[in-house]
């Protein structure tokens, strides 16, 4: 069992502040490396060999995507 409480947070970010964080992972992800990224004072370490996916949810009047990292 893991020592970790459960949470689920969502920040929002500016433009330039998601683009900066995007373009950061894209280059890790291109060099085969660890991703690193801080949330809401949560340091997460992502390894390279975490698996990817995108998903897409639609309700009446909204449209939402996620760009999801597991490992």
């Amino acid at each position: 069992m893991s020592d970790k409480s459960e949470r689920d947070i969502e920040k929002v970010y500016s433009i330039q502040e998601f683009v900066a964080k995007l373009r950061r992972l894209a280059d890790s992800l291109e060099a085969g490396q660890a991703f690193e990224i801080q949330i809401a004072g949560e340091r997460l370490y992502i390894p390279a060999n975490a698996s990817f996916s995108i998903e897409h949810e639609r309700s009446d009047d909204t449209n939402e995507v996620e760009f999801q990292l597991r490992w």
